[in-house]
């Protein structure tokens, strides 16, 4: 049976619980999963950004908070 993943970021962390690998492997995995959730953030603050009024209106977020929300740095939760 084949799990199916939301994002990336799930993948590689599912692969990095499995006992088996080697240490190094583990330490890549962990970089990987970090480098993924950095460009995910990155991404999606970039899209927000673009969003007009009426588009972020429609998903409930002022330009206030979406102009907070895109001007954090992509290793920032």
């Amino acid at each position: 049976m084949t799990q199916s993943y939301s994002t990336p970021s799930q993948r590689l962390e599912t692969l990095g619980r499995r006992p088996t690998l080697p240490l190094a492997a583990n330490l890549a995995v962990g970089v990987a999963v970090a480098l993924v959730n950095w460009d995910c953030r990155r991404r999606s603050r970039r899209a927000l950004a673009k969003l007009s009024p009426d588009q972020l209106r429609d998903i409930g977020v002022t330009p206030a908070e979406a102009g907070w929300e895109s001007s954090k740095p992509f290793w920032q939760v």
